[in-house]
């Protein structure tokens, strides 16, 4: 029995257009983008399809377009491997993750939170990190090129935080606008070594999201959890996670500390997961796992030709590392 790997997207994955292909031909991908607008009270459909980008990308807006995108293609996916069963190999779902907003879409597919809760809580979580990032004024950088140890090195010297561990040698520090523009001094003081300014909105994954924590928590304590259907792991402690109040915690705590992801996926691969599938907008965890180890391979699940591909058994698409080069800078919440 072949084991396998789903991997959710988080911010920044976002693109106009997404899931309007799903929307069109998938019954299960139009009911999860109608149930998303009946609940959340607003046309996010058309925001998704049409634009503008400059909306889209607001992080109360991008969070439950990502997280509806990602499982409106899980749906559709889902109902068409059923169809195919005869065609598609053993397999079986060993454990579930997503980069920051995507563990979220994680919990929604091993079954822990309802959909309808988590569109509705995602649109809080965007709320309340927009709140705390304008009382904030802050950034965030992608560095490349260097070791953790060097990255801590210069956040300890600049008073800035490490916020994304995303693979090996490239790390995504938040902080506040002055501090950052001196890490990205001492960053660009090291041989080989690169700063990528990143076009964010606040410095997430900080101490200085602490308050939309508190907020969050709130939230959450009306939020119903059930035990995931497999093994959820965690993006600030890189662990399985089974208990729904540990959960809760992890949730909370997710948006002021760091998203472990590179220990994340080494967990995953060292549990005998070899195939991946990124399920939602873009390719960004694709290219991020590439990183992390060359012999895995990670299929893309995010438009209806990406679906068609694999039910007909045609994944070479899914493994050229063309698209994949340089992927992953935007991968922060």
């Amino acid at each position: 029995m072949q084991k396998i790997g789903y991997l959710f997207p988080g911010q920044g994955s976002q693109y106009v257009g997404m899931g309007r292909d799903l929307y069109e031909k998938y019954p299960a991908a139009k009911a999860v983008f109608d149930k998303a607008n009946a609940v959340l009270g607003f046309n996010l459909k058309k925001i998704c399809f049409e634009g503008p980008k400059e909306e889209l990308a607001r992080t109360d807006i991008s969070q439950p377009a990502i997280l509806t995108m990602s499982m409106a293609a899980l749906r559709a996916w889902e109902n068409v491997r059923v169809s195919q069963t005869p065609r598609r190999p053993d397999a079986q779902i060993e454990a579930v993750a997503g980069l920051s907003l995507g563990e979220y879409s994680a919990l929604v597919s091993a079954g822990v939170i309802a959909f309808e809760d988590a569109v509705r809580l995602v649109r809080k979580r965007g709320e309340f990190m927009q709140l705390a990032a304008e009382k904030n004024k802050g950034t965030m950088v992608s560095v490349l090129g260097l070791s953790i140890e060097d990255v801590n090195s210069i956040c300890k010297e600049a008073g800035v935080q490490a916020a994304n561990l995303n693979s090996p040698g490239q790390t995504v520090v938040s902080g506040l606008i002055d501090d950052i523009n001196k890490a990205v001094e001492l960053v660009r003081k090291k041989p080989g070594a690169k700063a990528i300014i990143l076009d964010v909105s606040g410095p997430f994954h900080s101490k200085f999201m602490e308050s939309a924590g508190i907020m969050l928590k709130k939230e959450l304590e009306n939020i119903k959890m059930s035990a995931p259907k497999f093994p959820v792991v965690a993006n600030v402690t890189a662990k399985h996670q089974t208990d729904t109040a540990q959960i809760k915690k992890n949730l909370i705590d997710q948006v002021s500390n760091s998203v472990l992801w590179e220990d994340s996926m080494r967990l995953m691969i060292k549990g005998g997961i070899t195939n991946f599938f990124e399920i939602g907008p873009g390719a960004v965890l694709k290219g991020l796992a590439r990183r992390i180890d060359a012999d895995i391979r990670v299929y893309n699940i995010g438009k209806v030709q990406d679906i068609e591909e694999f039910c007909n058994g045609n994944w070479r698409h899914c493994e050229d590392p063309a698209p994949c080069n340089g992927a992953g800078d935007e991968a922060i919440s």
